[in-house]
């Protein structure tokens, strides 16, 4: 055996640069993946009354989801896009014992596939086949999209048939007497910030006892 580097297999010019063109390839398919799960991916459209969180807050209810939703737990999101978009980023512990599906008006969420529902709260039962069977979600966590009793009873209607148990709901901080009323939630300590500051407080809301929005 020669100790002289003639002996090792050498790739030519041209299998190099393939194979540089693959990595490349490879690189941008898996950061283009992860960007369209940042939250924010999908701009804000203020004439939807899209006003997403920031990532502290999202990353926040995405950890509550997980935990409430438990291992083999079905979460919706429901038009609360950046929370959706933050479990999917996949890089929170125990997220991939769970499954999330989002639940939106606004069709550029469709990139999301299958996991995309369209909702149209003034319907709050026009629900898919997929989620025709009543409480088959383990967590769900809502964002109506409008500050009015009027939306949120319609989004409650939904919030009900979708739920099995555990509900987070986050709505301005004017809305707790409706909360209570609608669907027998208490106030947390947990204030929910969003990526612009908005002239309404926002709060949470809940039917269980949370540690992490204590």
């Amino acid at each position: 055996m020669s100790d002289s580097d003639d002996d090792i297999p050498q790739l030519s010019a041209a299998t190099l640069a393939a194979l540089q063109e693959f990595y490349d390839e490879q690189n941008t398919g898996q950061q283009q993946a992860e960007d369209i799960y940042s939250v924010g991916a999908v701009e804000e459209n203020w004439n939807m009354s899209q006003f997403w969180y920031n990532e502290e807050t999202a990353t926040r209810l995405a950890e509550e989801a997980i935990q409430q939703a438990g291992k083999g737990g079905r979460i919706a999101c429901l038009s609360c896009p950046s929370v959706y978009q933050r479990l999917k980023k996949g890089d929170l512990p125990g997220v991939g014992d769970v499954s999330a599906v989002v639940l939106e008006f606004d069709r550029r969420f469709t990139v999301y596939g299958e996991e995309f529902v369209f909702y149209d709260y003034n319907e709050p039962l026009a629900l898919p086949d997929s989620l025709a069977s009543p409480h088959s979600f383990d967590f769900v966590l809502a964002d109506p999209p409008y500050l009015s009793e009027e939306c949120l009873g319609k989004v409650a209607i939904t919030v009900k048939h979708l739920a099995k148990e555990k509900v987070l709901l986050c709505t301005g901080a004017i809305m707790e007497e409706h909360a209570k009323n609608l669907m027998d939630l208490k106030i947390c300590n947990f204030l929910p910030k969003h990526s612009h500051n908005l002239a309404n407080e926002f709060r949470c809301y809940a039917n269980y006892q949370s540690q992490l929005l204590s």
